[in-house]
């Protein structure tokens, strides 16, 4: 029987009063020249390129050209950015508000009960609460802790490890489950008419109704002591379809474009979307799958809610449709499955490290 891998709430640290954050936290020299704390690097990028902003009610509108131009505006987005705010999407603020809270009071229980629903990563239980293993060749760790778990289709959850507290987390997050996954669908067929597909077409090859499910992780990021040498989350793209990001109004994302870290702008009332490896594969690379990460501040914790619509691990086929192949645009990608793509993405993440 596996031993259970004890891992350090960044929480605990947080709280200790350090004011040097240990060696494992601490990112290589030839990151740090443009690491920094996340609401310094917010000001600065005030007069910078922007993270495209989208308001999705257009595609409601009786007006054809309204609703091309809403296409356009969702496909250039995720051409050039890989990443969007939406607005529009119809998700209640209340229901949003409702969420946020929920999230916030189960991180606000004392650590012994946040620990009766820690995962257990090493046994590969990993829905539950938890903190990043030292799964690289350096042992380099991140400065948050989380929560993860499937929320969606309601019959494929577990609710015995979802929080018991605050009382209304399961409500709130059932219902915001559905609600999001109307959105998602909004989302695809604005993507899919972009593409030059029909609009039922990528969702369809995505996974469907059946296939596709969101996985929800909510990212607690306590203030650090030392921003400029650790970040929430190292710099990553999704392996999802499509990513689904609200926060509490602190910023720390940012984004790559042409060359340089964006930070995303705190836009009321949005929805950040970031396109995922398995939409880029799907759509021969049209669609990027965009590089980000986290940073984090002195001063605010920061929260976050990300929710991964992703295709089942076997049943979901992902390769470039055939209608965007041609002889002049061969496919880029090799047919796989997404347990498959994720273990090849390990795979060369392990051997850069080991490289390193």
């Amino acid at each position: 029987m596996a031993t259970k891998v004890f891992v350090p709430r960044v929480e605990s640290l947080a709280s200790s009063g350090i004011d040097q954050i240990p060696t494992e936290y601490v990112r290589p020299e030839s990151e740090r020249d443009h690491l920094g704390d996340a609401l310094e690097a917010e000001k600065k990028s005030i007069n910078g390129p922007q993270i495209p902003i989208i308001d999705i009610k257009m595609f409601d509108s009786d007006d054809e050209a309204v609703r091309k131009q809403c296409v356009e505006e969702v496909r250039s987005a995720a051409v050039n950015w890989g990443v969007m705010h939406i607005v529009g999407h119809g998700i209640p603020a209340e229901l949003i508000d409702s969420l946020r809270e929920a999230g916030k009071r189960f991180f606000d229980l004392p650590l012994e009960e946040k620990e009766k629903y820690a995962n257990d990563q090493s046994s590969g239980m990993i829905q539950g609460y938890g903190s990043k293993l030292a799964n690289n060749a350096s042992g380099q760790l991140e400065w948050e802790d989380y929560f993860f778990h499937l929320m969606f289709p309601e019959n494929q959850t577990n609710l015995s490890i979802w929080p018991r507290y605050p009382p209304d987390y399961i409500k709130v997050t059932k219902e915001f489950a559905k609600e999001l996954r109307v959105v998602m669908t909004k989302m695809f067929n604005l993507l899919s008419l972009g593409v030059g597909l029909p609009a039922e077409k990528l969702e369809a090859e995505a996974g469907g109704m059946e296939n596709i499910l969101l996985q929800m992780k909510i990212n607690y990021y306590p203030k650090c002591p030392q921003p400029s040498l650790a970040v929430g989350v190292e710099a990553h793209t999704d392996v999802s379809h499509l990513s689904f990001i609200l926060h509490n109004n602190v910023p720390g994302l940012q984004v790559f474009y042409e060359g340089k870290w964006v930070s995303a702008k705190c836009v009321p009332d949005s929805i950040v979307v970031h396109v995922g490896d398995s939409l880029e594969i799907l759509t021969n690379g049209l669609y990027k799958s965009v590089l980000h990460r986290g940073l984090v501040n002195k001063e605010k914790v920061r929260i976050s809610w990300a929710v991964f619509a992703e295709p089942d691990k076997e049943k979901v086929l992902l390769r470039p449709l055939p209608e965007l192949v041609s002889d002049d645009v061969p496919p880029k990608y090799e047919p796989r499955t997404f347990a498959q793509h994720v273990r090849q993405k390990l795979f060369k993440k392990e051997q850069e490290a080991a490289t390193k």
